[in-house]
């Protein structure tokens, strides 16, 4: 009987949860029923009755936790401030919201933490900056540091792991801003759990969001990603935070992409873009001519497509290779594009315009290594694949734009007036766009539009 109790606390000790969502349940199960995914449920000690801290503090702004009337809320009390970089200003929708939390994730060595390190520069030269390394040591930031140029006073520099340490120190500096580096690193006394484990991150990450929202600082979380690309550890964790931001690009490429995926204060389809040079991150404030550079002249299978990355047009070169295959079965490739669009698109040629592609090998690249979905990207897909299987050059000042139908109709897309004031800027001298935008680009000088309605028109043309 004794033995029996002993076992039966023992099991009211484990808990099993969904990394996908959090759901928790008292025995394991197969198919999570909250997010309906399966294999994700799995074994954790049940946090103990103390909490990270000793500290009640409610959401800033607010007295204790007894309900506000919506009236009485003030609409313009989020203080916002820059972090120096306008491009990652652009992303974040304006600035830094005071007591938000910012969720960066990237690849091993992209450069978040050097970036992160740049903000912290410029944020310390006004405010208080406390940065929170689990990773490095004192030693190898001040490498990293001298390399970016003097960090100012205000900066503070701390090297810890356990979130109950962390805390007590946040609370006796009251910094304006803290960025942890990484969440994969932090363990809280109250989960018997390894550090980097599923409940470690989601008790980690809930404890610095109490801080976070109770004393109004920013924190900056820098998460790990798994090989499928995703920030490690459980799904809740990118509910929690306020603003997630992934930070992408090719280690053989010196750019650097900085994308939006979730931002509770600002747009999600704001991008940032980013050199990466000896002394860190710099700025590209014309990404359209940074991207266009090298561009071959007279080459067929080469256009330029216009895309509207939130509210700024950029310029990316389309470079397609189609050629007859030597085996059975050609073979169809895409970088930087949708694979399946790509073969839609190649359907649709053989339908309308009687393009016999079937069979042939099919390659299809968005110079730079920049990844786009956007619909007008599919016009210009089709006059690469019709310039090299003809073998005929596109002229160098011709810029293209329009989404295609299953049924080879050009259809209109957003933004045309300033995606072909863009093409102007930069001295294109045609632009082919969809007939259906020539009413709302109206009349634009130093440029010929060429509308059309159809893919089997485009050939003709």
């Amino acid at each position: 009987m004794h033995t029996g109790k002993a076992d039966m606390a023992k099991a009211k000790n484990i808990t099993f949860f969904c990394k996908e969502c959090g759901y928790e349940s008292s025995k394991w199960m197969g198919q999570c029923p909250s997010c309906q995914e399966w294999n994700t449920m799995v074994e954790a000690p049940v946090k103990g009755s103390a909490q990270t801290g000793s500290h009640n503090v409610g959401i800033t702004g607010i007295s204790g936790n007894a309900p506000i009337r919506f009236s009485q809320i003030d609409s313009n009390s989020e203080d916002r401030y820059t972090t120096g970089f306008g491009e990652l200003d652009r992303v974040l929708g304006g600035g830094i919201v005071a007591g938000s939390m910012v969720l960066v994730g990237g690849d091993p060595g992209i450069g978040k933490s050097t970036i992160l390190l740049q903000v912290c520069a410029n944020i310390a030269a006004s405010r208080k900056v406390l940065y929170i390394s689990g990773e490095e040591s004192p030693g190898q930031i001040k490498m990293r540091a001298d390399r970016i140029g003097n960090m100012p006073d205000n900066f503070t520099l701390m090297c810890e792991t356990n979130l109950n340490t962390i805390d007590s120190a946040i609370r006796a500096e009251k910094p304006d801003a803290v960025v942890i580096d990484s969440i994969q690193t932090m363990y809280c006394e109250t989960s018997d759990s390894a550090p980097g484990s599923v409940s470690q991150v989601r008790e980690s990450t809930n404890a610095l969001m109490q801080i976070a929202k109770g004393l109004g600082i920013t924190v900056f979380i820098v998460g790990h990603v798994t090989k499928e690309g995703v920030v490690a550890g459980p799904r809740v964790l990118e509910h929690m935070v306020d603003t997630v931001l992934y930070f992408e690009g090719e280690r053989s490429e010196s750019y650097r992409i900085i994308r939006a995926v979730k931002n509770r204060f600002g747009a999600t389809n704001e991008i940032g873009v980013f050199e990466m040079c000896h002394e860190g991150l710099r700025e590209v404030l014309n990404p359209s001519e940074y991207m266009l550079e090298g561009k071959p002249s007279g080459e067929p299978g080469s256009v330029v497509v216009c895309l509207m990355e939130g509210t700024r047009p950029i310029m990316v070169e389309i470079q397609a290779l189609v050629c007859h295959t030597n085996f059975g079965m050609p073979r169809r490739t895409a970088a930087g594009a949708d694979y399946n669009r790509m073969n839609l698109l190649m359907a649709v040629l053989e339908k309308k315009a009687g393009m016999q592609l079937s069979g042939c090998d099919a390659y299809l690249n968005i110079a730079g290594g920049l990844k786009v979905s956007e619909p007008a990207l599919d016009l210009g897909m089709v006059m690469a694949l019709i310039s090299s299987f003809r073998n005929i050059p596109i002229p160098d000042r011709t810029i293209v734009f329009g989404e295609v139908g299953l049924t080879g109709e050009v259809r209109s897309v957003s933004q045309a007036k300033q995606r072909v004031a863009e093409a102007v800027k930069l001295g294109f001298e045609e632009c082919i766009l969809p007939a259906a935008c020539l009413k709302s680009v109206g009349d634009i000088s130093g440029i010929r539009l060429t509308g059309v309605k159809s893919v089997s028109e485009l050939c003709r043309k």
